[in-house]
């Protein structure tokens, strides 16, 4: 078999036309642009938006979304673009969700924080491969599969809880949300490690360079002897294990497990999707969803420092999803054009 981890075989897929190629690139210039002019909006307005305490917050409350969103990237990396058979996982928060349950609960139960983690690690990635296999195997539009995983861990997690949140505490909890290096929480350095873990992952690894090949050409990996539907499976796999992670997370800052997780589906959804804005390619990549989950994360703060309900927020995500969705389609069509006349 020939080489596949280099940059010129199939992980990259061929350049955007000259024209396209200028359309990403005003298309990213005009999101810098945005991002630098609501940034300064809320330094203007709020004294205390760039001091460090602030951003050590935002780091910290990004990890759980920025989390979910790593996970909801390779899915989208290994499955295409394609708005309906295109890889998707409605179920990473739900995921996250019933994870935390498990970690919460064995804790009031009194088991080792240690054995806790694995099994809620192992309750995301059960989840991970349920979705797997209902798209890979059973051949279920990614869409419907894990709407439907996503309603199965919302069940079992208020069966598990009884609707009602589980509380935790301890020394550990105590210090992961307390001051670390540069005044930073360790939660925020675990987020940076985690992002760096992901990164390594998805773009300098052979599996995350494959994966892209599967995602962006399915027809030539196959060619090339790679077994695209082992791809895609590890993909909702790695999405799982994700949302196991952030359920970790996600305990310690609200000191237990709480109903609610799939309210921040579409905050995961969006910072994945803005993240394509940031590559060359107008693919999704860790770097750009990291980008984008800072960012938004940014905007809901800066709405609590001026007092604007944060239930905004969605509106604002909303329609960022839909412009980056509607203007990523219609330079992809563009290109897809030029093809056809060459």
């Amino acid at each position: 078999m020939s080489e596949l981890t280099s940059r010129e075989t199939l992980a990259e897929a061929a350049p955007l036309a000259p024209k396209s190629e200028r359309s990403a690139h005003w298309l990213q210039g005009g999101a810098l642009l945005i991002i630098i002019a609501v940034l300064a909006v809320f330094v203007f307005l709020s004294p205390i938006f760039l001091t460090a305490g602030n951003l050590g917050n935002v780091l910290q409350q990004t990890v759980v979304t920025g989390t979910l969103a790593f996970g909801l990237t390779l899915v989208l990396s290994g499955g295409g673009s394609h708005s309906l058979t295109g890889g998707i996982d409605l179920s990473v928060a739900a995921n996250m969700g019933l994870s935390g349950a498990v970690f919460a609960t064995q804790l009031s139960h009194g088991a080792p924080i240690t054995s806790a983690i694995l099994l809620a690690l192992l309750s995301g990635g059960a989840l991970g491969l349920l979705n797997a296999l209902a798209v890979v195997w059973l051949r279920i539009l990614p869409l419907l599969a894990t709407l439907t995983t996503m309603n199965i861990a919302i069940g079992l997690e208020m069966v598990l809880t009884e609707n009602s949140t589980v509380p935790v505490s301890g020394p550990l909890f105590d210090t992961l949300i307390g001051a670390g290096p540069l005044a930073l929480p360790w939660l925020a350095w675990i987020f940076a490690g985690v992002a760096l873990v992901f990164i390594v992952l998805a773009h300098f690894t052979s599996f995350g360079l494959r994966l892209q090949a599967v995602g962006s050409h399915p027809i030539a990996a196959r060619a090339q002897g790679l077994s695209v539907s082992r791809y895609v499976a590890a993909s909702y796999v790695l999405c799982g294990l994700a949302a196991g992670i952030a359920s970790l997370a996600s305990v310690t800052l609200l000191s237990g497990s709480s109903p609610g997780a799939n309210d921040s589906l579409l905050m995961v959804i969006a910072s994945a999707l803005l993240g394509v804005v940031f590559s060359r390619r107008l693919v999704p990549t860790i770097g750009g969803t990291l980008v984008s989950a800072l960012f938004l994360s940014l905007i809901a703060n800066g709405f609590q420092l001026i007092n604007i309900s944060s239930y905004w927020i969605n509106g604002v995500e909303g329609l960022l999803i839909l412009l980056v969705v509607s203007l990523t389609a219609v330079l992809r069509q563009r290109q897809q054009r030029r093809k056809v006349r060459v």
